[in-house]
């Protein structure tokens, strides 16, 4: 498809999906845990993404080769995604996916803040800076709220923490010479990478394997087909082919989907607190990623 100035119908319904996809994968990892041991899942899905990427990067003849000057960036990149999902992972298995999904879709928040110190033309306007302060208010309130069923000090932090690495890749791919490297081969980094991290690391948090039942192994391959491999490169696509801003100011939907998707697929407890966070922060993610109105 050729390149778009605006965001049309079809662009609309396919970034609510992957906003709806993301989300509903926040469930899945949930459910998931009850069978696998919650880094050993992460370190699973990422050995299957792999796979996944060589295959479709064989029938679409994509080349593997990434210019020398770019691996140190792509190690970083792999080692941030590495930590990012042993957090996300072990956050979702201790906490609510309510709680854990406003935190760690905060990541705009604190990626608009550091851009505004590290990349040229990301200043801060007045417009970002309320949707900065909206969003962080939300964060703290989700922090402060103790209340409910599951409810750890550990899986908020831990959440954070992924959004922190979340950030940090998102900077890693813009600002170092990872920039000039095609979708596929950075997302090949970044699963290749992290998958042996997270596969060794895995046996230091208990046995890897639970209760295994068929819908924990359901809940794997749409992990590794749905989000981490082929999920992953439409979005890069979408992001081809529409503005980039215009393709994040649909981020908000994120946390959203998440909280509705836990209160009624998991019968979560959520607090009137975590509503008003989610309110607060899918605000001010809208914000962050608006674009000013040209001038008359």
């Amino acid at each position: 498809m050729e390149r778009k100035a605006h965001i049309d119908r079809f662009g609309a319904a396919a970034l609510i999906a992957f906003a709806f996809n993301l989300a509903f994968n926040q469930v899945v990892i949930k459910v998931t845990a009850g069978g696998f041991n919650p880094v050993f899942a992460a370190g699973l899905r990422s050995a299957g993404a792999v796979v996944v990427l060589l295959i479709w990067m064989r029938l679409r003849g994509v080349s593997l080769h990434v210019p020398r000057d770019a691996w140190t960036a792509g190690l970083v990149a792999g080692l941030l995604f590495a930590l990012e999902f042993t957090c996300l992972f072990v956050a979702l298995d201790i906490t609510t996916v309510s709680r854990a999904s406003v935190i760690f879709y905060s990541m705009p928040v604190w990626l608009a803040l550091i851009a505004h110190y590290l990349l040229p033309g990301e200043s801060l306007t007045r417009l970002k800076g309320v949707g900065l302060l909206l969003a962080m208010a939300g964060v703290a309130l989700a922090l402060s709220n103790r209340s409910g069923g599951e409810v750890s000090w550990t899986g908020d932090l831990l959440a954070l923490t992924s959004a922190f690495c979340w950030a940090g890749i998102v900077l890693c791919v813009r600002i170092t010479p990872l920039s000039r490297v095609p979708p596929a081969q950075q997302l090949m980094f970044q699963v290749a990478v992290s998958a042996p991290i997270m596969l060794l690391f895995a046996p230091l948090l208990g046995p890897l394997i639970r209760d295994l039942q068929p819908i924990h192994l359901a809940g794997m391959l749409f992990q590794i087909i749905a989000v981490a491999s082929l999920g992953f490169l439409v979005w890069f696509w979408l992001m081809s082919i529409y503005p980039a801003s215009s393709v994040a100011s649909f981020s908000f939907l994120s946390p959203v989907f998440s909280v509705l998707l836990g209160w009624l697929l998991l019968s979560e407890d959520v607090a009137l607190s975590v509503w008003g966070a989610l309110v607060l922060v899918a605000s001010g993610i809208y914000l962050i990623n608006r674009r000013p109105r040209p001038a008359a």
